[in-house]
Formats: structure tokens, C-alpha cells, sequence
């Protein structure tokens, strides 16, 4: 089938005078199943329909949205596979110097809210065709929302933009939907009835069996209002469950949330799967290096979607939600059979997975029927009695994939969730695991280890993990294999302070564990622990809870994880001494610190060492030379009496 056109040339190539659709992305063009974009455009052509990529379009020029011309349906917009604004910033707000999904990583491809500004590019010149936008900073943004980076509550994407509606989610059904309204001439403008997709309005009393939001005005005004608002939003992500959602902006203008669409079948996530994709980038990006996201996902395999963990900081339950869909086997070793024909395969299949790695059925068997709990979690507090706990089907594809002609080892590398594991009373996986699926370390992500902070970030107490962590040593030890927990940890989480720091640096000195990269909480929209971080309040119970958002104090909270490392070590003696923990200061083995730098006092004390003796040494050199050139000038003196 080849790649789809990119330019005029290429759809004169295929017979096509007018592109259906024309898809404008954020990201470089990669025709690979990890990509939102590519998997859009491979299922509108599957249903009949011509489309085009512009990938990275000249934000600054207008005239770079009109290289295929209009469109006879509409554009589709997204920023690609991240939020532009993550894509460009770290959590302390500074600009990456990479960007992993554009040609030779080059940074400044895409702009700031790339939706808004490309819908605005696509308004400039085509004012009357429709705009379809999604992926995950439409997603995340459908509704009013606490914005990071400009600190302040922001308006649904879908009016800043000027689109006219929002496919939500992952998008696969409503997408389709959306696409066969508008070949069959309806109006964007009526098409208000499709699961997955967000739409505006001005007549209320075409709003049907909803559930009215607190006012836009209102969220703004008051942080209460903003932590009620989204815990309803919360509340209504399951595609069983959910209502109508709808917000008021103006008095005399709405935003309406339609319920999430159904997951899809395994018979779909096939389908979806088995698209001709072409897994690889676009020639024009060779000369630059090509796309560095791909390397590492051109031969991982996605086994699943959706997670029921449910942890408080991550957007998944918001985006692809709490139901897991899966693939068949056939289907994923299909996959990895043709990956095993690419050229630039080595023998490695680098991941089988997908959010959760082990999640490989649904958290229990009344979800594909009446869908999620709405006040209760599968795993947190505690497990749920009604969890089903097993990793047989995750096994046996393991053992198949491993079987595959010309594949030398399957990795795990997608995260798997120690607490479903430590609920399974078989310990098959873990064994394979440790024998077959990774090579000396297994990360894993505790997060923290104050119980009080893991409360809040929604994950299980410490003492689980401990349980795991004891598990994976002695299973290795019977296996003959020196392996190691690689523990993620996050500091400045809402609900953690200066003492819960502290306790988690006691932690990892106990662990003899020096961590290498550190995740300061980044908030980002559609999680509860941003909504946390803005109101300072649990929108599940609506009680105040602590927030670091002093830059110094969130400094210190990290350093202390990385206490060992010599250019923190300013801020952690103010942060333990603040704390008034002066007992971890000195000489001890359970001190974290000594009570001076000694090592930049010795590095001082040896320069002014050195340069003391280098002035003595120099002042003896000049002495010798000078008593040389003494005695030189006396002998020629007394030569030239002769």
C-alpha cells in the first residue's frame, strides 16, 4: 500500500483529486500501530475514505495547511502522541533541548497549544470546513481545566481552538462515526449524538438526561467548584456508566461531554492491529536521522489498553479507561512474525504490553457488562474481593513469543503492577519473568513510601511492595541470576511534605540505592492529583491536604532522594534541619549527610595547599635561576679581565 500522501504529487499518484480528510499533526509522520495518528488514518482509508498527513506544518505560515488544498470532509487535528506543552517543557518550566518525535530530535517543530494554534492556521484559510480534533491534549482538555503552565484555569480546547468537535479518548469508534455522518451530509453542527466525542452548543434545551456542571465562571472563581467539577468528570469515565456532562460558558453557550465510547472487542483491537502499516517512518525524514521515538517501539508490541490501577497522577482512567481490551494471540504473534522479517531486526522484542504489562483480562467479569465501580477502586485501597487475579493468559503468550523463529529474547519493559502480582497466589509469572523477560533489572514504580503520600497518589502501602520486592530477590536466588529492582520515585506529590521527604531518603539509604533520575510531580490535566495540586483539596472527600508548590521547597523534597549526590547537598541539610532532624547530620551510618562538606572543604584546603607550595616552589626556582645567572655574569666578568 506504501505510506499515505503527504503532498499534492502523492495524491495525483493514487487518483485523488480531493482528499477526504487531511490529518494535521504535531508530531514527524510514522506509519507505526504506537502512533495515534497513523492508526486514525489506517482506519478511515480501511472504511473507504482518502486521506492526507501534513505532519509539522510552518506554525508561523498559514499557507503550510494549504498543500493539499481543502479537504471534502473536514481536517483532523492533534499535537501527536503528547501534550505539546509536556512535549516542550520540563516540570520546572524549562524547554527541553530534545524532541523524540521529530526528525533528527530537533526541538521547535511543533508550537505551544498546538491544537489551538493549527486549528487557528486551518480557520485562516478554509473558514467553513469542518475540524475534527483529538489525541491526548484534546483528550485532556475537553473540558475546563487547570493549565501548569500558564497557571490559571483555561476554557475547553474546543472554543480556543475553534474546532467544532471532539473525538475523545482513543478514538477508534467515534472517529468512523463522525466520518460517515459527514459523507452523508450532515451538518457538523448536528452531529451531537456520537459516544466519545465533546460538541458546543447554544440551545440548553437540546441537552438531554445530563448532568450540569458547575458554570466556567464558577471552576474559575472557586477553587471548591473546580475540585466538585472534576470529580464528576471522574466519576462519568466509564463508557457503562457515564452521563451527559455539559458546562456553561457565557450563560448562553455549552460545552457537552458525551459518554465515553464503548472498548473495543478483541475482534477490533485486531483489526486495528493488522492495518497495513508500513512500521516506519517517512522516507523525507532519512537525511535527518529519522525519528527517534521509533527506535525504541519499532519492535514492542501493544498486548493491551486501559488500566484499572487507577493511580491518582496518571490521565489513563480519563483517556483510554479502567476496561482492559485486548488482542488475540494470533493476532500479536502475527505481529512479532513480521517484525522478525525487518531488516533491522536484531533478535529482541523489546516490549509485549501496554499500560500495565500483566493486565491481560478485565479487573472482573461484570466490567464488559455494567462497566466500572464508580466509588470504588479495583486495587486501592485494598484489592478488591471481586478482583480476578490471573497471569495465565500473559504466560502462555510469553511462551509462544518466545518460540517465534528468530527471536532471541522478549523483553517486559511496559509497567507491571507488583500489587496485582503479589495477589496472584501462583508465582508462574513472576518466575518467567525473572527467567526469560528482562536482563538484570525490573523496574517497577512505588512512587513513595510514606503511606500517608501513597494515599493520595492512590497506590497501595509500602509494606506491599516490600513483599514484592522480597518475592523478586528470592526467586532469583533459586534461579541462580543477580537481578535488581530498579525502584521509580516521585517527589513533591500532593500530600507529601518535607518530613515525608525525609522518610523516603532513610528509605533509600536503607536500600543502599542511589536513584539516577528522580520525578518531580508534574501536573498535568485530567488527573485528580493536578486537580489536587490546584485546590489543595481531595476531590473525593473535598479535605484540605498539604501541597508543595514553593519551587525551593519542591528543590528540596527532590534532593533528598538524591541526598549522595555532592551538589544537593545545600538544600538537604536546610531540609533536614528544618525538619529538625539535625540527627541525620554527622558521621553515623544512618546519617544522610556529614555535618560539613568535607569533600569541598579537602578540595579547598589542597588548593590553597598547592598554591602555597607552588608560590614556594616557585620562589626557589626563581632563587636557583637567579644564583645561576649570578654566577654566570660573575664568570664572564671576570673572563672578559682576562
Amino acid at each position: 500500500m506504501g505510506f499515505l500522501p503527504i503532498s499534492k504529487k502523492d495524491l495525483k499518484d493514487r487518483g485523488i483529486e480531493q482528499p477526504d480528510f487531511i490529518y494535521v499533526c504535531g508530531d514527524a509522520y510514522v506509519d507505526h500501530p504506537s502512533f495515534g495518528s497513523a492508526i486514525i488514518c489506517r482506519i478511515l482509508e480501511s472504511r473507504g475514505y482518502s486521506v492526507g498527513i501534513i505532519a509539522q506544518p510552518d506554525f508561523k505560515d498559514s499557507k503550510s495547511i494549504t498543500v493539499m488544498g481543502e479537504p471534502k470532509y473536514g481536517f483532523m487535528v492533534s499535537s501527536g502522541n503528547m501534550d505539546s506543552m509536556v512535549n516542550h517543557y520540563t516540570v520546572s518550566k524549562k524547554r527541553r533541548k530534545s524532541d523524540a518525535y521529530s526528525p533528527g530530535g530537533k526541538i521547535g517543530l511543533r508550537p505551544d497549544y498546538a491544537v489551538i494554534v493549527y486549528c487557528n492556521l486551518i480557520k485562516k484559510e478554509y473558514k467553513n470546513t469542518p475540524i475534527i480534533i483529538g489525541g491526548i491534549e484534546s483528550s485532556l482538555r475537553r473540558l475546563g481545566h487547570y493549565d501548569y503552565w500558564s497557571d490559571k484555569v483555561r476554557r475547553s480546547v474546543l472554543l480556543d481552538s475553534g474546532a467544532d468537535i471532539i473525538s475523545y479518548g482513543m478514538g477508534e469508534h467515534s472517529i468512523v462515526e463522525i466520518a460517515d455522518a459527514l459523507s452523508s451530509s450532515i451538518d457538523v453542527k448536528d452531529i451531537t449524538f456520537v459516544d466519545g466525542t465533546v460538541y458546543k452548543t447554544r440551545k440548553e434545551e437540546d441537552i438531554y438526561d445530563a448532568i450540569k456542571l458547575p458554570d466556567f465562571e464558577e471552576i474559575k472563581a472557586d477553587k471548591t467548584k473546580y475540585a466538585e467539577s472534576f470529580y464528576i468528570q471522574y466519576q462519568n469515565t466509564d463508557p457503562f456508566t457515564a452521563k451527559r456532562l455539559y458546562e456553561t460558558y457565557d450563560k448562553s453557550l455549552f460545552v457537552v461531554q458525551n459518554p465515553p465510547s464503548k472498548p473495543l472487542s478483541e475482534m477490533e483491537m485486531d483489526d486495528v492491529y493488522e492495518l497495513p502499516y508500513m512500521r516506519a517512518y517517512h522516507p523525507i525524514y532519512e537525511k535527518d536521522g529519522g525519528i527517534p521515538a521509533l527506535s525504541e517501539i519499532k519492535f514492542s508490541l501493544t498486548s493491551n489498553r486501559g488500566c484499572f490501577g487507577s493511580c491518582n497522577f496518571c490521565a489513563l482512567s480519563f483517556h483510554q479507561g479502567r476496561i482492559i481490551q485486548t488482542r488475540s494471540h494470533d493476532s500479536i504473534i502475527k505481529e512479532a512474525t513480521e517484525c522478525t522479517k525487518d531488516k533491522d531486526f536484531k533478535g529482541y522484542i523489546h516490549d509485549v504490553g501496554g499500560p500495565t504489562a500483566d493486565f491481560r483480562r478485565p479487573a472482573c467479569d461484570k466490567q464488559l457488562k455494567v462497566g466500572s465501580c464508580k466509588n470504588r477502586q479495583c486495587l486501592f485501597p485494598e484489592p478488591c474481593p471481586n478482583l480476578k487475579t490471573d497471569h495465565s493468559d500473559y504466560v502462555s503468550l510469553l511462551k509462544k513469543l518466545r518460540n517465534i523463529p528468530k527471536v532471541k529474547k522478549v523483553f517486559v519493559r511496559s509497567g507491571i503492577r507488583y500489587d496485582y502480582v503479589m495477589q496472584d497466589k501462583d508465582k508462574t509469572f513472576l518466575t518467567e519473568l525473572c527467567k526469560h523477560h528482562i536482563s538484570g533489572q525490573l523496574r517497577v514504580a512505588p512512587e513513595h513510601v510514606s503511606d500517608n503520600v501513597l494515599k493520595y497518589m492512590g497506590k497501595p502501602k509500602i509494606e506491599v511492595y516490600n513483599r514484592f520486592s522480597k518475592t523478586f530477590y528470592d526467586i532469583n536466588n533459586k534461579l541462580g541470576l543477580k537481578q535488581y529492582i530498579v525502584p521509580y520515585l516521585m517527589s513533591s506529590h500532593p500530600g507529601s511534605t518535607l518530613k515525608d521527604a525525609v522518610s523516603l531518603a532513610e528509605y533509600v539509604r536503607d536500600l543502599g540505592y542511589m536513584p539516577e533520575q528522580v520525578q518531580d510531580f508534574y501536573p498535568t490535566p485530567g488527573t485528580i492529583s493536578t486537580c489536587m495540586y490546584y485546590t489543595g483539596l481531595d476531590p473525593a472527600t473535598m479535605k484540605k491536604i498539604y501541597v508543595a508548590q514553593n519551587p525551593h521547597e519542591k528543590a528540596m523534597q527532590r534532593a533528598l532522594i538524591q541526598y549522595r549526590d555532592p551538589a544537593n547537598y545545600d538544600l538537604v541539610k536546610e531540609a533536614l534541619l528544618k525538619c529538625g532532624r539535625a540527627d541525620l547530620i554527622g558521621f553515623d551510618k544512618k546519617c544522610l549527610i556529614p555535618p560539613r562538606n568535607i569533600k569541598n572543604k579537602i578540595d579547598k584546603t589542597t588548593k590553597r595547599t598547592n598554591k602555597a607550595n607552588k608560590s614556594k616552589d616557585d620562589i626557589k626556582i626563581k632563587g636557583r635561576i637567579n644564583k645561576k645567572q649570578n654566577s654566570h655574569n660573575s664568570k664572564k666578568k671576570t673572563s672578559g679581565k682576562r
